[in-house]
């Protein structure tokens, strides 16, 4: 527990220590910019391949190919969903929210990628449309769609409720990656990873800076999509949190579940596959 004070009276020269300038760790003017025209021309006509019902509290796992683009739905309630990442052909490249945190922020939308692990570390995917992008950031500082929360899991609810809960979503996540990718429990548990939290509506209070949630905004209708830029296999937990307003995991509070449509461009012109990280390797040695 945090104390409500210091320890350590402030030195004579605090002011100065905290009127440095804030510098943007990673300025990502120099990245590639993501061809959202490109993308949404070859989406104009793609036909729907897959339709996936993710039912409340439980998750799915979908293969996406390269090119194609996945919508996510919200489809009979508010209901926000954990988003793991994975390259098809080898699940050791995945989703890596810290350093797409890093880059984009602490919330993610249209324009925006979602980066692999190192050594990879290249877009996995981009975000080519959300309906949601109007919200923006409100008053409490919070946004929707975060790559700040890890996932509701059984041992963190252990430790704070001393009760076990298995339909949390890394729970949810592990069950779905064992079953498509034909893996024991133990080993698809250690492939699960930090998500992208979609629909989910989330901040940093100002006095503690600790992580929140708010009802998510998202209705019926609501969708965010993503253009797959290498073959990626995603797997989607419809949160047993429902909107996320009320308890973080519950059998207790209302939850939906969510749909992920799978489309297929007529044609991939102008579309290049995301190539792997050009570092060399050598680390200095």
């Amino acid at each position: 527990m945090k104390l409500d004070h210091p320890n350590h009276p402030e030195p004579l020269d605090a002011v100065g220590r905290r009127s440095t300038g804030v510098l943007v760790c990673y300025p990502i003017e120099t990245l590639p910019a993501v061809d959202l025209a490109g993308a949404q021309t070859r989406r104009v006509g793609a036909k729907m391949v897959n339709s996936i019902n993710v039912p409340a509290r439980h998750a799915a796992c979908v293969d996406l190919p390269a090119g194609c683009f996945a919508r996510i739905l919200s489809v009979d309630g508010p209901q926000v969903g954990d988003l793991n990442i994975w390259n098809t052909h080898n699940i050791g490249e995945r989703f890596y929210s810290g350093k797409t945190r890093a880059l984009h922020g602490t919330h993610v939308s249209t324009g925006d990628s979602l980066w692999s692990n190192l050594p990879y570390m290249r877009p996995l995917a981009h975000i080519t449309c959300d309906t949601l992008d109007w919200y923006g950031y409100d008053a409490d500082g919070g946004s929707v769609h975060d790559v700040i929360g890890t996932r509701c899991d059984p041992y963190t609810g252990r430790l704070l409720s001393g009760v076990d809960y298995h339909q949390c979503c890394h729970s949810n996540l592990t069950r779905a990656a064992a079953d498509h990718f034909g893996l024991s429990l133990a080993a698809a548990e250690m492939q699960v990873h930090d998500v992208m939290n979609v629909f989910m509506l989330t901040g940093f209070t100002q006095d503690t800076h600790q992580y929140f949630m708010k009802a998510s905004p998202v209705r019926p209708g609501d969708f965010i999509e993503l253009e797959a830029q290498t073959d990626i296999t995603l797997g989607l937990s419809a949160c047993p949190g429902g909107d996320c307003g009320d308890k973080h995991s519950s059998d207790k509070v209302p939850c939906y579940p969510l749909v992920i449509e799978i489309y297929k461009p007529k044609s991939l012109e102008g579309f290049a596959e995301s190539r792997l990280n050009a570092y060399n390797g050598g680390h200095g040695r």
